[in-house]
């Protein structure tokens, strides 16, 4: 039995997915087409085990569904609707400081 999840858990679910770029180019892709783990990986350049483990964050997050397709498994973004929410984050002006405060920056490339 599927649940919705509460606004603010759909915007920490969806942070957490977008927290590693592999999950944002697996996001991007599906937002194209529905694709197979094995084309995904080629496509990304990640191993196939790698690339399951994203595959299954995004779906813990609620944000991909896995379709069976005879003996593979097809993936695809949960809702059509986090396509064009991809479309309006990957396009939205992020206002960024130009004097670093966080301590980690440099080393972890997270600011």
């Amino acid at each position: 039995m599927l649940n919705i999840a509460p606004e603010v858990e759909v915007l920490a679910r969806f942070g957490r997915a977008l927290a590693d770029p592999i999950r944002c180019q697996l996001l991007l892709a599906l937002r194209e087409a529905p694709a197979y783990p094995s084309d995904l990986a080629d496509r990304l350049g990640v191993s196939r085990t790698r690339l399951s483990n994203h595959l299954a964050c995004l779906r813990d997050c609620g944000l991909v569904v896995a379709v069976p397709d005879g003996r593979r498994t097809r993936y695809e973004l949960a809702d059509p609707r986090l396509g064009h929410a991809l479309d309006d984050l990957r396009t939205a002006v992020v206002a960024v400081e130009t004097d670093k405060t966080c301590v980690d920056a440099e080393t972890k490339g997270c600011c």
